[in-house]
């Protein structure tokens, strides 16, 4: 089930009802409701892959369970190693078979050899590059004393298949989360009321801005070869802005909705896009997975404590498995590695930058050192989108040679830009002037008719020029 389509909207209000039916019921009802309804809603999609999911979850808790029970470090060990060879076994098999077969073949034909290997039929199944690492963090957090093994197999299946947090993220950490569900929810209509309001700018987000710019980016990288250097930085500005309003949109409705049903989530984005160097997009983008990285990758590696080149190769390691995390194709490894590149100049420098909070706070404008940092941070980033977008790496240099040599060609016109481009430049704007705030709808200081009248209009939006069920969720694939 998709949160832009209609089974979901007649789901979310069901599942709302029968799951406040039990607010004066001891929490684990609370929670076998949760895991029923989380069934049912990844099971909508396809329920032959429910037992993946709940297998997934069976083997996490069961190592919990005996990490709480064992004490020789070689048996932990193999504990740890059973889950991580579960979790890491079905994401390499239904995600990354196909990627090494085809990577392999490939490299017999460089050496002059003409291999006959077939690509097997593997379906993805929806959320399992989140699933997991969400499950993973559980068991590896249990050995390293982090948090208690929990004794609570309805909980710890609420937690890994808790529906508003299955398919995309954010990716919650099993200290955090399952605490919350392991006491019962009271509803709070302040919490409830702001969780709407987070969903309504994400659905305006998804359905409108993402999905407009969509239809103009398909059209410029199908036929970059023929369009102009203005078109083709505007398909890719449009780009940026599609990927952001997607995803930061599908953030928002999963948090929201987690709100809706009594839970705090992690904030997974901080407005990226007004960042002013490399380092603080990544702390403000797809905050969940980054950090997960951080603290169970990049630290473990020795992070920035074994010196500036260990520093720099840590950093590469991180991003050129986050690229591949992303997606089974070189071109997710060659926007990793990109990105991972743009920070080596910020780990060389005396005193690397650790730019933090919101840029110009307590002005209107930033200043003329903050907008070209923004500006140039910005530029960076898009020009990485180019492989994170591209089909293959044919593609992605394609797109950038033309940028550079089709400069005044005239290209197909640019009538199909121009509301995809106001679209954008309108969210980020309004975005603007509102990113000292959590979320951007989090108006409460106006008056509320004022209030009212831009939730009126923004559903009136909504339902005049969104798009429904047509344009899944980009990071659904992943």
């Amino acid at each position: 089930m998709v949160f832009n389509t209609l089974p979901f909207l007649l789901f979310l209000p069901a599942a709302f009802a029968l799951y406040w039916l039990l607010r004066r019921a001891h929490y684990r009802w609370q929670n076998l409701m949760l895991v029923g309804l989380s069934l049912v809603f990844y099971g909508w999609w396809d329920w032959r892959f429910l037992p993946l999911l709940v297998g997934v979850a069976l083997v996490d808790y069961l190592v919990g369970r005996g990490l709480a029970a064992a004490e020789k470090p070689g048996r932990r060990k193999l504990l740890l190693g059973l889950s991580l060879a579960a979790n890491l076994g079905a994401l390499g098999f239904f995600k990354y078979c196909n990627f090494f077969i085809d990577s392999f073949a490939s490299l017999l034909r460089l050496v002059g050899l003409q291999p006959h290997i077939g690509s097997l039929e593997i379906i993805l199944p929806l959320g399992l590059a989140f699933f997991t690492l969400r499950s993973m963090t559980y068991t590896i957090d249990v050995y390293k004393g982090r948090m208690k093994a929990t004794r609570d197999p309805i909980a710890y299946l609420a937690f890994v298949s808790f529906f508003p947090h299955l398919l995309a993220g954010p990716i919650e950490r099993a200290r955090y989360f399952l605490p919350q569900l392991e006491q019962r929810r009271e509803f709070d209509p302040d919490h409830a009321a702001d969780g709407l309001r987070q969903m309504l700018w994400g659905f305006v987000k998804k359905v409108v801005v993402a999905d407009m710019a969509a239809q103009a980016v398909n059209a410029v990288f199908l036929s970059y070869h023929l369009q102009d250097t203005p078109t083709l930085i505007a398909g890719l500005f449009l780009f940026a802005v599609q990927l952001y309003g997607d995803f930061s949109g599908y953030s928002d409705i999963a948090v929201g909705t987690a709100r809706l049903f009594g839970f705090k989530s992690v904030r997974n984005f901080a407005y990226p896009y007004f960042s002013r160097n490399v380092a603080e997009f990544w702390r403000r983008w797809h905050i969940s997975l980054m950090s997960w990285f951080r603290e169970y990758v990049f630290y473990p590696l020795g992070g920035p404590m074994k010196g500036k080149g260990r520093w720099i190769l840590n950093t590469l390691v991180v991003f050129a498995v986050s690229g591949l995390w992303h997606g089974s194709d070189w071109t997710f490894v060659a926007w990793g590695l990109l990105n991972g590149l743009y920070f080596i100049p910020l780990i060389l420098r005396k005193n690397p930058p650790i730019t933090k909070g919101t840029v110009a706070k307590d002005r209107l404008f930033p200043s003329l050192k903050e907008a070209l940092q923004m500006l140039g941070t910005f530029l960076l980033i898009m020009l990485s989108w180019v492989f994170f977008r591209a089909e293959t790496m044919a593609q992605a240099w394609g797109y950038l040679k033309a940028m550079v040599t089709n400069f005044g060609f005239g290209g197909l016109g640019y009538g199909y830009l121009k509301w995809p481009v106001i679209a954008s430049l309108a969210l980020l704007l309004v975005e603007w002037f509102q990113r000292k705030r959590r979320h951007t709808l989090r108006i409460t200081k106006l008056p509320r008719w004022l209030r009212w009248i831009i939730y009126y209009a923004l559903i009136a939006i909504l339902i005049f020029f969104g798009t429904y069920g047509s344009t899944e969720f980009i990071y659904m694939q992943f």
